[in-house]
């Protein structure tokens, strides 16, 4: 079955968002290619779930061993990302999404305007306190940008029109109705969800904060 499939990964110490970014990719180079055969079971997406599971470690424990702030007694010593690398990250993902809310205010001012204004000004703040930290806690970073990715992702929703929030649904609800049967209800409605919510991302231009985006 493919709860146990999943259940397999989660002892193996895969975390759901590896996972689930590793189904995404399967199903989305899947679509791609545009194969007549469906895909049956959960099995399809495992060669995926394997290279995102090892690229994640990578960056974890051994990714950054080059990197100066990643030396031994370097400030950064506690974080899986080096300072530049992530204050890059940060700065970009800011600069992107300030663009996007300056072109939505010209366009109209709603929720989704108003969330892009305050995601900048909260990337803003967590940016100049990663900078400024003896030691950079990723964690907690990790955690504030799941907030604003949550922020913005439910201003999406409402924001997007009704026609265009059943477009997307129908995508997602064609792309895994091959696997509806073969999984577990859980696991069925939280991907679904998430690809849910990666094409309303995709819908409105919202680029993904996460570190694990890097």
């Amino acid at each position: 079955m493919d709860w146990a499939l999943i259940e397999s990964w989660k002892e193996r110490g895969v975390p759901l968002h590896v996972a689930l970014r590793g189904i995404e990719h399967a199903f989305d180079s899947y679509q791609a290619k545009k194969r007549k055969r469906s895909v049956k079971t959960l099995l399809y997406c495992q060669e995926e779930v394997e290279a995102q599971y090892a690229e994640w470690l990578e960056s974890r424990v051994g990714g950054h061993q080059d990197s100066p702030d990643a030396r031994p007694g370097g400030e950064d010593q506690s974080s899986p990302f080096p300072r530049s690398a992530v204050l890059a990250h940060l700065s970009g993902s800011r600069e992107t999404l300030e663009k996007l809310g300056e072109t939505r205010q010209r366009m109209r001012e709603d929720e989704l305007s108003e969330a892009l204004a305050r995601a900048v000004s909260l990337l803003h703040e967590v940016e100049n306190d990663y900078a400024s930290a003896s030691q950079p806690d990723a964690r907690k970073l990790e955690e504030s940008l799941t907030g604003i990715e949550r922020m913005l992702d439910d201003a999406i929703r409402k924001a997007v029109s009704e026609s265009e929030l059943e477009s997307a649904r129908a995508e997602v609800d064609a792309q895994l109705k091959p696997y509806r049967r073969h999984m577990d209800k859980t696991a069925f409605e939280q991907t679904r969800e998430n690809l849910l919510r990666k094409r309303l991302r995709e819908y409105a231009g919202v680029p993904r904060l996460s570190l694990f985006f890097l």
